[in-house]
């Protein structure tokens, strides 16, 4: 059987779908001007974008010819009084005033030991050269008076270096070996922040007097881990230990770098600000208060302090649901408003926004649905941006106040232009774990033509976490979500789900995961699901096995599944796979699977002797994120056991694949088509390279 080429171009459609604005208003990323009184967003519609001018105090949307205010260079931070402008030159800080006279901040800087700058690890090296882009913002916080600056100098001196080699440069020339500071689980040194305090106007050098950051990802500053108080008398910041199991807010004190601790937290695994690594650490300080998150009653919630003494007073937030994100405290109404999941009975994922007093009472929904909240706010918090959905219902985007009433309706997508390619709303479905007893939630996705009197050959599309979801409660389903989307489109079912040890609901439902990188998100889950949507679903065709695809993450899941459970897992493309945890990232081993782990357990080449059925890795030859050699280290033993396998490295390609997306997806597709859909691909179809999208650039940079 062959595939009419008309199949792979309506897949290709979909590719595009999200990207050229079939969604239009499907997201609002607001832009917000004068401190919050306005914003702008882009609205996109096919190849035309509109600009939408928000007035919430006037409750006007209006669409203007140009951006209400350019947005200034990313490479620099602008005071709040917008006289001066701190940026990275060199190895140190320099600062410009208005009148363009320019002076350095610090003169001691040095390769590897320098001012307001992330760690290597993290830092899209090969993306940045690939864009143009010379280096990533500074990592500086200005004072609320404009007069300091709060920043880290970066020491990096001791740790791990790993190579790259750059086959071939875009400009022809030999090869070129690329190098960073890339450390392993259980390495001696590892980046670290030292505190520093710098005066804008006479120059006074104020340095932490304490032991530096652990900055195992990103800046503090970044992290949004450090920040002025509202006075500007002091700085507070969280850190860790490398064990992860404590967690402390200090206050740094900016005139004399005096260091005390205000809260400590500890516990035999991880203590975190966030289940979710990157999102707010949900800490506030306020008057003489702190408002706390803690997992110690087995949910996510907030306790409130003494900042003083450091005592404990009331716990605000109890019960059998977690709170998600602080949004505002509201000081004098001694009221605070988060966003909460584990409200609404159908999903536990979905988020709600609420509201309750800092002593515990008055808990309400400010948004009283069973929908899914994404919101943003200003600084001022005066007004929150709402994009309520759920999985197959689009999303109503609005302006609300803290009462809950719409100031302004933004967007109202309309998804006709999605339905007329086929596409299909996902189907949300409850399974039982493989322990029979815990609920676990995921989506499939179905092919254009669905027709339940036919047998469709499953596809399985993981990412293990533990830091962050597979499955968004929203309609929006993100980047995995899309590729599901394609290969449903190509004639498969794709199913999605979040197994034990993911974020978002109890303690005890993510520690599964600790120690357990190994299970890969507990992909016996996966198996335990599969047969169970089987049962009351016979158009999912198990008796030709499950595919699996996943990329990062989860294309080490990938490979494990195919390891783990060949009996039911036959065919997989494994992308740019972390399948050797030994030497992946620290920050990654140490946190999620503990201090002192046996870091062998999870990687896929001590087992890849095991491999049956067909498999194929992809890998980007410049992925300075997760490196190729973690590939090349499977295929070296996979080599050894003498197993059939393919294999396609894309010698200049970074974790995203720019400029060579289009060919990773042919050649998953193809492989698909060919070994799990028993059919051959159309013959000579390529698809249409990517255009580089700077909305989404500069998303991923934001």
């Amino acid at each position: 059987m062959k595939i009419d080429a008309k199949v792979y171009q309506n897949a290709e459609r979909l590719h595009w779908a999200y990207r050229q604005g079939l969604v239009p208003g499907g997201q609002v990323r607001p832009l917000y001007l004068e401190g919050g009184q306005r914003f702008w967003y882009a609205r996109r519609t096919g190849d035309d974008k509109e600009i939408i001018l928000v007035d919430p105090a006037a409750g006007t949307r209006e669409v203007v010819a140009e951006p209400p205010a350019a947005p200034g260079d990313f490479l620099e931070a602008r005071s709040p009084d917008g006289r001066h402008v701190a940026f990275r030159r060199g190895h140190d800080l320099w600062i410009r005033s208005e009148d363009g006279q320019e002076g350095p901040l610090t003169t001691d800087g040095r390769q590897d030991y320098e001012y307001g700058t992330a760690p290597d690890v993290m830092k899209p090296t090969t993306i940045m050269r690939t864009l143009g882009i010379p280096d990533l913002p500074p990592a500086v916080a200005w004072s609320p008076d404009s007069a300091r600056i709060v920043t880290h100098r970066t020491d990096q001196r001791e740790v791990r270096e790993t190579h790259w080699i750059e086959a071939r440069p875009a400009d022809g020339s030999e090869p070129a070996l690329h190098t960073k500071r890339y450390p392993y689980p259980g390495d001696e040194q590892a980046p670290v922040a030292e505190l520093v305090v710098l005066n804008a106007e006479d120059g006074t050098v104020v340095r932490a007097k304490s032991e530096p950051v652990n900055m195992p990802f990103f800046s503090p500053i970044q992290m949004r881990w450090l920040w002025w108080s509202q006075d500007g008398e002091a700085i507070y910041y969280l850190d860790q230990p490398r064990d992860y199991q404590t967690l402390r807010l200090n206050r740094l004190d900016p005139d004399t770098g005096e260091v005390t601790t205000i809260v400590a937290e500890s516990g035999p695994t991880r203590v975190e600000p966030n289940q979710f690594l990157g999102a707010p650490p949900m800490v506030e300080v306020f008057g003489e208060e702190v408002l706390w998150y803690s997992q110690r009653d087995g949910w996510g919630h907030l306790y409130l302090y003494d900042a003083a003494t450091g005592e404990p007073k009331n716990q605000v937030t109890s019960g059998e649901w977690a709170v998600r994100e602080i949004l505002r405290v509201d000081e004098q109404g001694r009221v605070v408003y988060f966003t909460a999941s584990g409200l609404v009975e159908e999903n536990p994922y979905r988020r709600s926004v609420c509201r309750v007093g800092l002593d515990g009472s008055g808990f309400a929904k400010v948004a009283d649905d069973d929908l899914d909240h994404v919101v943003s706010l200003p600084d001022s918090g005066e007004y929150f941006v709402d994009s309520a959905s759920t999985v197959i219902t689009p999303p109503v985007i609005t302006v609300r106040g803290w009462d809950g009433r719409v100031i302004v309706e933004l967007e109202r997508p309309d998804v006709s232009g999605l339905e007329a390619l086929g596409r299909r709303a996902p189907q949300p479905f409850r399974v039982k774990a493989a322990d029979g007893e815990t609920d676990i939630y995921g989506v499939i996705h179905l092919p254009p033509d669905f027709d339940p009197a036919r047998r469709y050959p499953v596809v399985d599309s993981p990412y293990p976490g533990p830091q962050t979801n597979r499955v968004s409660p929203a309609f929006d389903q993100g980047f995995f979500g899309y590729m599901s989307e394609q290969i449903a489109a190509l004639g498969f079912v794709v199913v999605a789900l979040d197994g034990r040890g993911t974020p978002g609901r109890g303690k005890a439902f993510h520690d599964e995961s600790y120690g357990r990188l190994a299970t890969a998100g507990f992909l016996e889950d996966h198996v335990a699901a599969f047969h169970q949507l089987a049962e009351t679903r016979p158009w999912m065709d198990l008796d030709r096995g499950v595919a699996v695809f996943g990329m990062s993450g989860g294309g080490f899941a990938t490979v494990r599944a195919m390891l783990d459970f060949p009996e039911l897992y036959k065919v997989a493309v494994s992308i740019c796979g972390s399948h050797d945890n030994q030497y992946y990232q620290q920050g990654v081993g140490e946190m999620y699977d503990g201090p002192g782990a046996d870091y062998t357990e999870s990687s896929n080449t001590e087992d890849a002797a095991r491999l049956e059925g067909k498999l194929l890795l992809i890998h980007g030859g410049m992925d300075d994120n997760v490196s190729p050699q973690q590939t090349l280290r499977l295929v070296d033993r996979l080599l050894a056991a003498d197993k059939d396998f393919e294999l396609l490295i894309v010698p200049g390609a970074d974790h995203l694949f720019i400029g060579y997306e289009h060919h990773m997806l042919r050649r998953l597709w193809d492989f698909l088509v060919r070994h799990h859909l028993g059919a051959e691909p159309p013959a000579g179809y390529r698809l249409t390279p990517a255009p580089l999208d700077m909305d989404l650039i500069s998303g991923f940079f934001s």
